[in-house]
């Protein structure tokens, strides 16, 4: 997206930083700061009440996920995983939809840990990822449902940001919780 940081590009800030000494310390340090823009964008997003709704949800939502991806690109860089970029789209959508994926996954028969994440994806052949990312894909848009409750709050003006801050501030905290394990374990 023009004026994104690409997640290459992020990684790179984060891997020349000698502020952070080890690859642990470089993702913690990633974690909390595409935490802390993605509360932003919450608080934002959900400032405007109920008017509108129909126009700050979508967007939301989309800069919730574009965030998160680009960590999650991010970090599988700094902890040296050699994915290609259709491997690395399959791990995106899978730590975004994080511990949900097993669920998605038992409907195409595959069994995923985030211990067996990184040396899964680089096993599986790219017919078998095309379907791993619909399966994921439709998680992702129940994801999505799952948020039907927290958009009622912000139909309030300015409660709905604090509800969207926290909302999504802890949706990426998990994601990359759950990002830094499947990473991180196999490193």
């Amino acid at each position: 997206m023009p004026g994104v940081t690409s997640a290459h590009e992020l990684a790179q800030e984060y891997l020349k930083d000698a502020a952070y000494p080890t690859v642990e310390k470089k993702i913690d340090a990633l974690i909390r700061w595409e935490v802390a823009k993605c509360a932003s964008s919450g608080f934002i997003t959900g400032l405007g009440g109920f008017l509108t709704l129909p126009v700050t949800v979508p967007a939301g939502l989309a800069a919730a996920w574009i965030v998160e991806a680009q960590m999650v690109a991010a970090m599988a860089e700094i902890a040296g995983a050699p994915f290609t970029r259709e491997q690395l789209v399959t791990v995106v959508l899978l730590c975004i939809c994080g511990e949900g994926i097993n669920q998605a996954m038992k409907q195409i028969g595959v069994q995923i840990s985030t211990k067996t994440l990184k040396a899964l994806i680089q096993k599986i052949p790219g017919k078998v990822l095309i379907e791993i990312n619909k399966k994921v894909g439709f998680r992702l848009l129940t994801k999505a449902g799952e948020k039907g409750i927290i958009n009622l709050m912000k139909a309030v003006p300015v409660f709905g940001g604090v509800v969207g801050a926290a909302w999504d501030g802890m949706s990426c905290s998990s994601v990359g919780k759950f990002a830094k394990k499947a990473f991180l374990t196999q490193s």
